[in-house]
Protein backbone atom coordinates (compact mmCIF):
# COMPACT_ATOMS: atom_id res chain seq x y z
CA UNK A 1 0.00 0.00 0.00
CA UNK A 2 1.30 3.52 -0.52
CA UNK A 3 1.56 6.05 2.82
CA UNK A 4 3.58 9.10 3.86
CA UNK A 5 5.89 8.28 5.68
CA UNK A 6 7.80 10.61 8.29
CA UNK A 7 11.83 10.07 7.33
CA UNK A 8 13.46 12.75 9.54
CA UNK A 9 13.09 16.40 10.55
CA UNK A 10 10.85 18.31 7.89
CA UNK A 11 11.13 15.35 5.75
CA UNK A 12 8.25 12.36 3.95
CA UNK A 13 8.28 10.64 1.92
CA UNK A 14 5.06 9.00 -0.62
CA UNK A 15 6.01 5.63 -0.92
CA UNK A 16 5.46 2.19 -1.18
CA UNK A 17 5.56 0.19 2.27
CA UNK A 18 3.83 -3.39 3.71
CA UNK A 19 0.02 -3.57 4.75
CA UNK A 20 -0.98 -3.53 8.41
CA UNK A 21 -1.61 -7.37 9.29
CA UNK A 22 -4.34 -7.34 11.95
CA UNK A 23 -4.72 -9.22 15.05
CA UNK A 24 -7.50 -11.09 16.20
CA UNK A 25 -9.23 -8.23 18.06
CA UNK A 26 -9.04 -5.98 15.15
CA UNK A 27 -10.16 -4.72 11.65
CA UNK A 28 -8.59 -3.40 8.64
CA UNK A 29 -10.11 -0.19 7.80
CA UNK A 30 -9.18 1.19 4.21
CA UNK A 31 -8.57 5.09 4.72
CA UNK A 32 -11.08 7.55 3.25
CA UNK A 33 -9.97 10.85 5.12
CA UNK A 34 -7.69 11.30 7.60
CA UNK A 35 -6.37 15.04 9.36
CA UNK A 36 -3.21 16.56 9.86
CA UNK A 37 -2.90 17.21 13.50
CA UNK A 38 -0.77 19.55 15.60
CA UNK A 39 1.12 17.04 16.72
CA UNK A 40 1.83 15.51 13.35
CA UNK A 41 3.69 18.98 12.97
CA UNK A 42 5.52 18.51 16.19
CA UNK A 43 7.28 15.49 15.12
CA UNK A 44 7.15 16.81 11.55
CA UNK A 45 9.64 19.27 13.25
CA UNK A 46 11.57 16.94 14.90
CA UNK A 47 10.13 17.86 18.31
CA UNK A 48 8.77 15.04 19.27
CA UNK A 49 10.88 12.03 20.58
CA UNK A 50 8.28 9.79 20.87
CA UNK A 51 7.48 9.76 17.59
CA UNK A 52 11.09 8.59 16.02
CA UNK A 53 11.57 8.06 11.99
CA UNK A 54 10.98 6.30 10.22
CA UNK A 55 7.53 5.98 10.77
CA UNK A 56 3.77 7.19 9.43
CA UNK A 57 2.17 10.11 11.10
CA UNK A 58 -1.76 10.67 11.34
CA UNK A 59 -4.49 9.47 14.04
CA UNK A 60 -7.65 11.93 12.98
CA UNK A 61 -9.23 9.06 10.35
CA UNK A 62 -12.61 7.62 8.64
CA UNK A 63 -12.36 4.91 6.76
CA UNK A 64 -14.04 1.87 5.49
CA UNK A 65 -13.70 -1.90 7.17
CA UNK A 66 -12.35 -4.78 4.77
CA UNK A 67 -13.78 -7.94 5.38
CA UNK A 68 -14.94 -9.36 8.48
CA UNK A 69 -18.72 -9.22 9.84
CA UNK A 70 -18.78 -5.33 9.61
CA UNK A 71 -17.76 -5.12 5.84
CA UNK A 72 -18.00 -2.13 4.05
CA UNK A 73 -18.98 -0.39 7.60
CA UNK A 74 -17.84 3.47 7.30
CA UNK A 75 -16.12 4.53 10.80
CA UNK A 76 -14.79 7.23 12.44
CA UNK A 77 -11.47 5.61 14.45
CA UNK A 78 -11.05 5.88 18.18
CA UNK A 79 -7.11 5.87 17.79
CA UNK A 80 -6.48 5.47 21.18
CA UNK A 81 -5.72 2.09 22.32
CA UNK A 82 -6.23 1.35 26.69
CA UNK A 83 -5.47 -2.27 28.47
CA UNK A 84 -9.06 -2.00 29.36
CA UNK A 85 -7.91 -3.91 32.98
CA UNK A 86 -6.24 -1.60 35.12
CA UNK A 87 -7.89 1.34 37.46
CA UNK A 88 -8.48 3.75 34.84
CA UNK A 89 -9.85 1.72 32.33
CA UNK A 90 -11.99 -0.12 35.12
CA UNK A 91 -12.99 3.92 35.55
CA UNK A 92 -13.54 4.50 31.97
CA UNK A 93 -11.07 7.10 31.93
CA UNK A 94 -8.52 4.91 29.43
CA UNK A 95 -7.17 8.19 28.50
CA UNK A 96 -4.73 7.99 31.31
CA UNK A 97 -4.28 4.17 30.95
CA UNK A 98 -0.48 3.59 31.90
CA UNK A 99 -0.27 1.19 28.69
CA UNK A 100 -2.19 3.34 26.55
CA UNK A 101 -0.97 3.49 23.24
CA UNK A 102 -1.59 5.40 20.20
CA UNK A 103 -1.96 5.07 16.16
CA UNK A 104 1.27 6.73 15.33
CA UNK A 105 3.57 6.42 18.12
CA UNK A 106 5.52 3.11 18.29
CA UNK A 107 4.31 0.25 18.09
CA UNK A 108 1.49 1.47 16.31
CA UNK A 109 1.70 2.85 12.76
CA UNK A 110 -1.01 5.58 11.80
CA UNK A 111 -3.47 6.68 9.07
CA UNK A 112 -1.29 8.09 6.78
CA UNK A 113 -1.73 5.19 4.93
CA UNK A 114 -4.29 3.48 2.62
CA UNK A 115 -5.18 0.83 5.63
CA UNK A 116 -5.10 0.93 9.00
CA UNK A 117 -5.63 -1.98 11.48
CA UNK A 118 -7.57 -0.40 14.63
CA UNK A 119 -8.78 -2.54 17.41
CA UNK A 120 -12.96 -3.19 16.86
CA UNK A 121 -14.11 -1.80 19.56
CA UNK A 122 -12.46 1.52 18.87
CA UNK A 123 -14.34 1.85 15.61
CA UNK A 124 -17.39 4.12 15.79
CA UNK A 125 -20.28 3.26 12.64
CA UNK A 126 -20.85 6.11 11.01
CA UNK A 127 -24.16 6.72 9.94
CA UNK A 128 -25.33 7.30 5.55
CA UNK A 129 -25.30 11.19 4.70
CA UNK A 130 -22.27 11.90 6.72
CA UNK A 131 -18.94 12.85 4.99
CA UNK A 132 -15.83 10.93 5.70
CA UNK A 133 -13.85 14.87 6.22
CA UNK A 134 -16.38 15.38 8.58
CA UNK A 135 -16.26 12.26 10.28
CA UNK A 136 -12.66 12.53 10.63
CA UNK A 137 -13.56 15.51 12.87
CA UNK A 138 -14.27 13.05 15.65
CA UNK A 139 -10.79 12.80 17.56
CA UNK A 140 -9.78 16.33 17.22
CA UNK A 141 -13.27 17.54 18.60
CA UNK A 142 -13.37 15.04 21.22
CA UNK A 143 -10.47 16.62 22.76
CA UNK A 144 -12.36 20.26 23.26
CA UNK A 145 -15.27 18.30 24.36
CA UNK A 146 -13.59 16.32 26.89
CA UNK A 147 -11.92 19.49 28.22
CA UNK A 148 -15.19 21.82 28.25
CA UNK A 149 -17.17 18.19 30.49
CA UNK A 150 -14.31 18.46 33.09
CA UNK A 151 -14.63 22.06 33.03
CA UNK A 152 -18.42 22.26 33.68
CA UNK A 153 -18.04 19.48 35.89
CA UNK A 154 -15.64 21.52 38.19
CA UNK A 155 -17.99 24.70 37.97
CA UNK A 156 -21.22 23.06 38.55
CA UNK A 157 -22.67 24.96 36.09
CA UNK A 158 -23.44 25.49 32.25
CA UNK A 159 -23.74 29.18 32.55
CA UNK A 160 -20.25 29.73 32.23
CA UNK A 161 -18.66 32.54 29.93
CA UNK A 162 -15.95 31.07 28.36
CA UNK A 163 -12.85 32.25 26.32
CA UNK A 164 -10.95 29.81 23.91
CA UNK A 165 -7.33 30.83 23.48
CA UNK A 166 -6.27 29.42 19.61
CA UNK A 167 -8.08 29.15 16.67
CA UNK A 168 -7.01 25.97 14.80
CA UNK A 169 -9.24 23.02 14.94
CA UNK A 170 -8.50 22.02 18.65
CA UNK A 171 -9.84 25.22 19.79
CA UNK A 172 -12.78 25.59 16.98
CA UNK A 173 -13.98 22.12 18.50
CA UNK A 174 -13.64 23.16 21.79
CA UNK A 175 -15.68 25.74 20.77
CA UNK A 176 -17.94 24.19 19.05
CA UNK A 177 -18.12 21.71 21.95
CA UNK A 178 -18.87 24.21 24.72
CA UNK A 179 -22.06 25.34 22.65
CA UNK A 180 -23.00 21.68 22.16
CA UNK A 181 -23.00 21.17 25.95
CA UNK A 182 -24.93 24.07 26.66
CA UNK A 183 -22.60 27.36 27.10
CA UNK A 184 -24.02 30.31 24.77
CA UNK A 185 -21.42 32.94 25.77
CA UNK A 186 -18.06 31.57 23.57
CA UNK A 187 -14.82 33.66 22.70
CA UNK A 188 -12.11 32.24 20.41
CA UNK A 189 -8.80 34.70 20.34
CA UNK A 190 -6.91 33.97 16.91
CA UNK A 191 -3.72 35.66 16.15
CA UNK A 192 -3.94 34.63 12.40
CA UNK A 193 -5.81 36.89 10.17
CA UNK A 194 -6.65 34.37 7.26
CA UNK A 195 -7.85 31.70 9.89
CA UNK A 196 -10.02 34.45 12.17
CA UNK A 197 -11.62 34.92 8.93
CA UNK A 198 -12.83 31.56 8.58
CA UNK A 199 -13.70 31.48 12.19
CA UNK A 200 -15.76 34.63 11.53
CA UNK A 201 -17.31 32.79 8.30
CA UNK A 202 -18.38 30.21 10.30
CA UNK A 203 -20.25 31.87 12.89
CA UNK A 204 -17.42 32.36 15.24
CA UNK A 205 -17.26 35.18 18.21
CA UNK A 206 -13.33 35.18 16.79
CA UNK A 207 -10.60 38.02 17.94
CA UNK A 208 -7.15 39.13 17.33
CA UNK A 209 -5.38 38.79 21.24
CA UNK A 210 -5.05 42.73 21.33
CA UNK A 211 -8.61 43.06 21.07
CA UNK A 212 -9.77 41.34 24.27
CA UNK A 213 -10.15 43.69 27.36
CA UNK A 214 -7.02 43.74 29.88
CA UNK A 215 -10.17 43.57 32.78
CA UNK A 216 -12.27 40.83 30.87
CA UNK A 217 -12.74 37.58 32.86
CA UNK A 218 -14.13 34.25 32.20
CA UNK A 219 -15.45 31.17 34.14
CA UNK A 220 -13.83 29.00 31.76
CA UNK A 221 -10.36 29.65 29.68
CA UNK A 222 -9.56 26.98 27.56
CA UNK A 223 -6.01 26.63 26.23
CA UNK A 224 -5.84 24.36 22.81
CA UNK A 225 -2.34 25.72 22.53
CA UNK A 226 -0.11 25.42 25.51
CA UNK A 227 2.41 27.84 25.07
CA UNK A 228 3.47 29.96 28.11
CA UNK A 229 2.47 33.29 26.57
CA UNK A 230 -1.13 31.72 26.44
CA UNK A 231 -0.71 29.92 29.88
CA UNK A 232 -0.13 33.58 31.04
CA UNK A 233 -3.38 35.32 29.27
CA UNK A 234 -5.52 31.95 30.53
CA UNK A 235 -4.37 32.88 33.97
CA UNK A 236 -4.63 36.55 33.80
CA UNK A 237 -8.32 36.24 32.17
CA UNK A 238 -9.38 33.45 34.21
CA UNK A 239 -12.66 34.90 37.11
CA UNK A 240 -11.54 34.13 40.70
CA UNK A 241 -13.35 31.28 41.22
CA UNK A 242 -13.13 30.11 37.59
CA UNK A 243 -11.42 27.11 35.70
CA UNK A 244 -8.58 26.51 33.16
CA UNK A 245 -8.64 23.60 30.83
CA UNK A 246 -5.43 23.07 29.10
CA UNK A 247 -5.34 21.14 25.92
CA UNK A 248 -2.13 22.50 24.28
CA UNK A 249 0.76 20.53 24.05
CA UNK A 250 3.06 23.13 22.59
CA UNK A 251 5.20 24.43 25.33
CA UNK A 252 6.19 22.36 28.70
CA UNK A 253 6.86 25.12 31.08
CA UNK A 254 6.41 28.55 32.08
CA UNK A 255 3.54 31.34 31.77
CA UNK A 256 1.09 30.18 34.91
CA UNK A 257 0.55 32.44 37.59
CA UNK A 258 0.45 30.77 39.87
CA UNK A 259 0.04 33.28 42.62
CA UNK A 260 -2.88 34.53 41.41
CA UNK A 261 -4.39 30.94 41.04
CA UNK A 262 -3.60 30.27 44.61
CA UNK A 263 -4.97 33.84 45.64
CA UNK A 264 -8.11 33.69 43.86
CA UNK A 265 -8.93 29.99 44.08
CA UNK A 266 -8.62 29.13 40.07
CA UNK A 267 -8.98 25.70 38.90
CA UNK A 268 -6.11 23.76 36.84
CA UNK A 269 -7.22 20.95 34.75
CA UNK A 270 -4.46 19.46 32.36
CA UNK A 271 -6.75 17.26 30.09
CA UNK A 272 -5.52 14.27 27.88
CA UNK A 273 -7.56 13.49 24.77
CA UNK A 274 -10.63 12.03 25.74
CA UNK A 275 -12.15 8.75 27.45
CA UNK A 276 -14.16 6.35 24.59
CA UNK A 277 -17.63 7.90 25.56
CA UNK A 278 -16.12 11.35 25.38
CA UNK A 279 -15.36 10.27 21.60
CA UNK A 280 -18.60 8.24 20.87
CA UNK A 281 -20.64 11.58 22.38
CA UNK A 282 -18.38 13.72 19.81
CA UNK A 283 -18.87 11.36 16.95
CA UNK A 284 -22.97 11.78 17.77
CA UNK A 285 -23.22 15.31 18.25
CA UNK A 286 -21.20 15.44 14.68
CA UNK A 287 -23.93 12.94 13.53
CA UNK A 288 -26.85 14.91 14.38
CA UNK A 289 -25.56 18.19 13.71
CA UNK A 290 -25.02 19.25 16.37
CA UNK A 291 -21.46 20.79 15.97
CA UNK A 292 -22.47 22.80 12.81
CA UNK A 293 -21.80 22.27 8.91
CA UNK A 294 -17.79 21.46 9.81
CA UNK A 295 -17.43 23.07 6.55
CA UNK A 296 -14.30 24.73 7.74
CA UNK A 297 -11.61 22.21 6.28
CA UNK A 298 -9.30 21.92 3.50
CA UNK A 299 -9.03 19.13 1.03
CA UNK A 300 -5.29 18.13 0.01
CA UNK A 301 -4.31 14.20 -1.45
CA UNK A 302 -2.17 12.11 0.32
CA UNK A 303 0.51 11.84 -2.00
CA UNK A 304 0.45 16.00 -1.67
CA UNK A 305 0.91 15.78 1.83
CA UNK A 306 4.53 17.22 2.08
CA UNK A 307 3.57 20.10 0.49
CA UNK A 308 0.34 20.31 3.06
CA UNK A 309 2.82 20.19 5.81
CA UNK A 310 5.43 22.75 4.08
CA UNK A 311 2.39 25.23 3.63
CA UNK A 312 1.10 24.64 7.39
CA UNK A 313 4.74 25.29 8.63
CA UNK A 314 4.96 28.60 6.11
CA UNK A 315 1.59 30.27 7.78
CA UNK A 316 0.33 29.63 4.28
CA UNK A 317 -3.21 27.42 5.54
CA UNK A 318 -5.77 29.69 6.92
CA UNK A 319 -8.45 26.70 7.13
CA UNK A 320 -8.22 25.19 11.41
CA UNK A 321 -7.86 21.71 9.60
CA UNK A 322 -6.37 20.14 6.49
CA UNK A 323 -7.92 17.32 5.95
CA UNK A 324 -5.47 14.23 3.36
CA UNK A 325 -7.57 11.76 1.08
CA UNK A 326 -5.30 8.30 -0.12
CA UNK A 327 -5.63 7.51 -4.09
CA UNK A 328 -8.43 7.06 -5.44
CA UNK A 329 -10.66 8.53 -2.90
CA UNK A 330 -12.48 11.57 -4.40
CA UNK A 331 -11.16 14.86 -2.88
Amino acid sequence: MKALVYTGPERLDYRDVADPAPGSDDALVRIESVGICGSDMHAYLGHDERRPAPLILGHEACGIIEGGERDGTRVTINPLVACGTCPACREGRGNICPKRQIISLPPREGAFAERVAMPKANLVAVPDGIAPEKAALAEPIACGWHAVRLGLRALGTSEARTLVIGGGAIGLGAALSAKAQGISDVTIIEPHDGRRAVLLGSGQNALPPSDLDEADLFDMVIDGVGFAATRATATKHAKPGGVITHIGLGEATGGLDIRRMTLQEITFIGTYTYTAQDFRDTAAAIFDGRLGALDWTEPRALADGARAFKDIREGRVNAPKIILYPEGVPV
